[in-house]
């Protein structure tokens, strides 16, 4: 399609505007805000060893870790800065949550207060700067409620259900920079054109297949699955041969948004469930500022989003970082997983090593 005749992100949001005639425009100049951000982060994980970023965060008494108990990379502090940087100004937001900080984030007070919430996770995958693996940023808009508004800014303002949120995306940061958002009306994919410093509309209406071959999983935490996803995965790992009576092909990423754009694009199911590594966790991923907006973005395509158990928009939040299991992607995959918490069965898997007649297998 010739340039001319691809919208900007400004022009797709004014045409989304356009569906409620009282909107007064703060919301789309808050999605800008956010795109103005994903673009800087997008010139500084591109720059790479040239800009200086790389590496862990030196904190005071050597590696910083964030909230979550995670090591701090430099690229993790510099974008959770351009966000604050970058969204505090306009007069959209009453306040913000970040994955790299404990309390939430009142707007200062030289700045007007808006009408909005933003969660964000300022670069999902973050590991894997060091070895110029795609990384990302996600994010979500939440209504503030009137007190937040009116200066009370308080966790509990954050707490809502991923199907309350009013937008959400990500940015992925990659052989080219794109921005996916959904507003609540479908799912877009915007490239950036360097040239232009515009994000323009290249992936209009996007949806995820119903079927797939594909799943992704940490195979490393076999031995601490439950059943229902020891069961799945090894009904995959049998192929035609087996139940599913076709063959899967298995990816592991380890950076969600990468993970997830591969599933948005062509299909998949992705994995993080609940186990017993930690069992006082509910989950490892976590629920406002990466399991909510993801969740949001499959729905809005077509796909589902689960704990296992439920549906992840529908999960009443308890605590600002709160922790889940996921599983995300094609819907028929996503029932099925589902299918099996609620039905577990019995879980008979013969392991070749440990076969009862051998050692060895049949050529």
């Amino acid at each position: 399609m010739p340039l001319s005749n691809r919208q900007t992100l400004t022009q797709y949001l004014i045409d989304q505007r356009r569906r409620f005639p009282q909107a007064t425009g703060d919301f789309n100049a808050l999605v800008l805000d956010v795109a103005l951000a994903c673009k800087a982060i997008a010139k500084a994980v591109a720059a790479g060893a040239l800009g200086g970023a790389l590496g862990s965060h030196a904190g005071v008494e050597g590696a910083s870790v964030n909230v979550q108990g995670e090591r701090q990379m430099n690229l993790d502090v510099l974008s959770n800065e351009v966000f604050l940087r970058m969204t505090e100004w306009g007069g959209h937001l009453a306040g913000m949550a970040s994955e790299e900080m404990e309390q939430p984030y009142p707007i200062p007070g030289q700045y007007p207060r808006g009408k909005y919430l933003l969660l964000f996770d300022p670069l999902d995958g973050s590991s894997n700067i060091d070895v110029n693996v795609s990384v990302g940023s996600i994010f979500s808009v939440l209504r503030a409620p009137d007190e937040a508004v009116a200066g009370d800014l308080q966790e509990r303002h954050f707490l809502q259900r991923g199907c309350e949120q009013l937008a959400a995306g990500y940015a992925l940061y990659g052989p080219s920079t794109m921005l996916i958002l959904t507003v609540g009306n479908g799912v877009a994919g915007f490239t950036l054109d360097p040239v232009l410093g515009e994000f323009m509309l290249t992936h209009p209406d996007l949806r995820v297949p119903e079927d797939t071959h594909e799943f992704a999983i940490n195979t490393s935490n076999q031995r601490f699955w439950e059943p229902p996803v020891q069961r799945y995965v090894h009904e995959c790992q049998c192929g035609r041969e087996g139940p599913r009576g076709k063959d899967f092909n298995m990816r592991w990423i380890a950076s969600m948004v990468a993970e997830a754009h591969r599933i948005l694009m062509r299909g998949g199911v992705f994995l993080y469930p609940r186990d017993n590594k930690e069992p006082k966790r509910a989950g490892r991923l976590r629920l406002m500022y990466e399991a909510n907006p993801i969740g949001f973005v499959m729905e809005q395509a077509g796909g589902r989003a689960s704990t296992g158990r439920q549906n992840v928009l529908g999960v009443q939040p308890e605590s600002l970082h709160q922790r889940v299991g996921l599983v995300f992607g094609s819907r028929n995959e996503v029932d099925r997983i589902e299918r099996y918490h609620a039905e577990p069965g019995e879980l008979d898997i013969v392991t070749p090593l440990f076969h009862e007649r051998t050692l060895f297998r049949a050529a």
